[in-house]
């Protein structure tokens, strides 16, 4: 297999996170005081040593929303002083009257290639970030989102499985637009109940071509790296989307919270091991590479 791609990864500078400063907010992923502090580029690499990964991309971390370029233009430094990473996640607000002004700030910068804004909402107000679970409906979301494609930029969309109905008719509004779902659709109830609503939201995701899966976060809600749950949300994902439509990625240094970089590589290697080798490697590498453009 050639080395791996790691989709989705985070470096930071605690000065630069509200949520990492001050009091401590609930956080969808428990108590996180390990991580605040600083988590350089320097850490990550150390964090993959020896462990195959090739190339990585950054998906951003919100900082302040008005710090959205600056977020951009230290990752791009940190890549051009160091060659880390490989690609840039971006963040932009798509709820003001005009975001095109935003992008063409972000547009100066080599390694962008997609924007993030979290648009999950949860009855939990632990496991919520969006201000309302609809926000993608409204007409002004949407013709913002629209002024991607002007860009060549993809989308990376993030909800839970009650907002994926919504999120099925958001990538059929738009089909020349890549979304890419975060963490495998956030499965946060593994009773059958919600499993079975997990499953018919991750069915309508499919079914919509221009939407891939990415295989990450999936110790996010039980607090550790479980290869037996990577492996039932892989085979599940594997079998709506297909292999060319999944991709890996760690979410360091969240995982790091309970698990080290070569126990999350181990536990995904574990939970794939049945599929063939050409699905690994489209999983581990190929995909990304594609959707990612790196």
């Amino acid at each position: 297999m050639t080395g791996i791609v790691d989709a989705h990864h985070h470096i930071w500078r605690q000065q630069d996170l509200p949520w990492l400063v001050g009091p401590m907010l609930p956080r969808i992923f428990g108590p996180y005081e390990p991580i605040r502090r600083d988590y350089p580029i320097g850490e990550y690499l150390a964090d993959i040593a020896g462990l195959g990964v090739a190339q990585s991309v950054y998906v951003q971390a919100n900082w302040a929303k008005e710090d959205f370029e600056k977020e951009v233009a230290w990752v791009q430094k940190t890549a051009d002083e160091t060659g880390w990473p490989h690609g840039i996640v971006g963040y932009v607000d798509l709820t003001v009257e005009d975001v095109r002004p935003a992008l063409d700030r972000l547009a100066r910068y080599p390694l962008l290639r997609g924007v993030r804004m979290q648009l999950h909402w949860h009855e939990n107000p632990q496991y919520r970030f969006a201000a309302k679970p609809d926000l993608m409906t409204e007409p002004r979301f949407r013709r913002n989102l629209a002024h991607l494609s002007g860009y060549g930029l993809s989308f990376d969309l993030q909800v839970f499985a009650g907002q994926m109905a919504d999120a099925a008719e958001l990538a059929r509004e738009f089909p020349a637009m890549t979304f890419i779902l975060q963490h495998a659709g956030m499965l946060e109830d593994l009773s059958a109940e919600g499993w079975a609503a997990w499953r018919a939201g991750m069915k309508r995701l499919a079914d919509e071509p221009n939407i891939v899966s990415k295989l990450s976060g999936l110790g996010t809600f039980i607090h550790r790296v479980d290869a037996t749950l990577i492996g039932d949300i892989a085979r599940e994902t594997l079998a709506l989307f297909g292999a060319e439509r999944c991709l890996f990625g760690s979410n360091f240094p969240i995982e790091k919270l309970w698990s080290s970089y070569g126990e999350l590589i181990q536990a995904h290697r574990v939970a794939l091991a049945d599929h063939p080798a050409d699905v690994q490697e489209k999983i581990f590498s190929g995909t990304a590479k594609r959707i990612y453009r790196i």
